[in-house]
């Protein structure tokens, strides 16, 4: 009972988190977007956040297995308060460089906040389920980061709809009082030795010597950076300035697909239980999902490149892309558990993160400066290059058993 009530806790705080983090991405494209910056200079502003989220994971886990998961968590949470209350300052009148550089500065503060936690959550499950229970501990991961994503989707919505409501600083003051409330129920209730390891944890170990965790970390950099590749700049100025639509419209599409996204990653356990005697996927599996994601991304290229529509190329091909998707990140999310122990938790999730903040800062840096030059084909055939790669990876992994 206690380690069900120490997860709805820990999902509970990292819910808040995604609502605002997915809010903040929003306000902050759309509103620049709205400035005239241009895609370059938009994705610039996401560098940071990215960059800082590979520091993050990395340093992130040894400090959980010192500490405890508890105070990853607490300073998660914090750093995202006080990062929406420092960016409700922001000043249209101040100079275009000043402006990205204050506001490159607070999306590392919200970088670090978000990887900060994700391990934590990410890690509280390991620490919560019995050994070897391994269906069980795949049910429980899907449905945190099938959820986490459903509700970056409504965050997303959020952010267009605070936007056009009541603008851009009430909109993070509004966030940044509600995260506040979370943050003292999480700091009240949680126990402190929450993920801590009971051995002298060398900041040496931060690097995984695992072979499995190794190729696991590099096929979830290039898959998630094919997804931000033309998700984070491209898709949203494209539906704003080839389609014509509204920041709402922009920011309510986006929702809708975040929140299948999560929703059938959530439901991948069952979408995937006829498929293995275990109930459990294995590296095959990886394999199948990736391959699968390159040759739609290659043939949504060629739909827009002949001059299909969007409504009946784009459109319903990313709806198709994002459940094959979700269901292949639910499986990377299982794996990266399985293949460690109690012990190293916090060191090999945060290890794995890490690559997957990398893959996500290619991805931003990527999104603008091809959607610039070679617009939204650009984005998906370098999308696809990426994918194949992470298939490559993946092949690698073992087919038979989980560890």
């Amino acid at each position: 009972m206690t380690s069900v009530r120490n997860y709805s806790l820990v999902t509970g705080a990292y819910w808040g988190f995604t609502l605002t983090d997915g809010a903040l991405r929003m306000l902050v494209l759309l509103h620049f977007h709205q400035l005239g910056y241009r895609p370059v200079q938009i994705a610039l502003l996401f560098l940071f956040y990215e960059f800082f989220g590979i520091v993050t994971n990395l340093v992130g886990g040894w400090i959980a297995a010192r500490m405890g998961l508890k105070v990853t968590l607490f300073v998660g949470l914090a750093l995202q308060v006080l990062a929406l209350t420092a960016l409700s300052y922001l000043n249209p009148n101040w100079p275009v460089g000043f402006s990205v550089i204050f506001v490159m500065a607070l999306q590392a503060l919200s970088g670090i906040a978000k990887d900060l936690t994700k391990m934590s959550s990410k890690s509280a499950i390991k620490v919560l389920i019995p050994e070897h229970a391994e269906t069980t501990l795949f049910k429980w991961v899907a449905l945190l980061t099938g959820s986490k994503n459903a509700l970056k989707g409504a965050g997303f919505f959020l952010g267009g709809l605070l936007l056009a409501w009541i603008g851009f600083r009430a909109a993070l003051l509004a966030m940044a009082a509600g995260l506040m409330i979370i943050l003292t129920a999480t700091l009240l209730s949680l126990p402190r030795e929450l993920g801590r390891s009971g051995k002298k944890t060398k900041f040496s170990a931060v690097l995984s010597k695992s072979r499995n965790i190794n190729l696991l970390s590099a096929a979830r950099l290039f898959l998630f950076g094919s997804r931000d590749i033309w998700f984070v700049v491209g898709l949203p100025v494209y539906l704003a300035t080839t389609l014509g639509w509204s920041h709402t419209a922009v920011g309510s599409f986006l929702a809708l697909w975040v929140i299948g996204y999560g929703g059938v990653q959530a439901l991948a356990p069952k979408l995937l239980r006829s498929c293995f005697k275990t109930g459990t996927p294995r590296g095959g599996t990886a394999v199948l999902g990736a391959l699968l994601l390159a040759a739609l991304t290659f043939l949504l290229a060629f739909g827009n490149l002949v001059g299909i529509s969007p409504w009946l190329s784009i459109l319903p091909g990313l709806a198709l892309f994002g459940a094959i998707f979700a269901v292949n990140s639910a499986v990377h999310s299982y794996l990266i558990l399985a293949y460690t122990d109690h012990q190293d938790v916090t060191l090999n999730v945060g290890f794995y993160y890490m690559a997957n903040a990398a893959g996500r800062l290619l991805g931003t840096l990527l999104s603008g400066v091809i959607f610039q030059f070679a617009g939204l084909v650009g984005c998906l055939l370098v999308a696809g290059g990426f994918i194949l790669v992470a298939a490559a990876f993946s092949l690698l992994l073992p087919r038979t058993k989980t560890a």
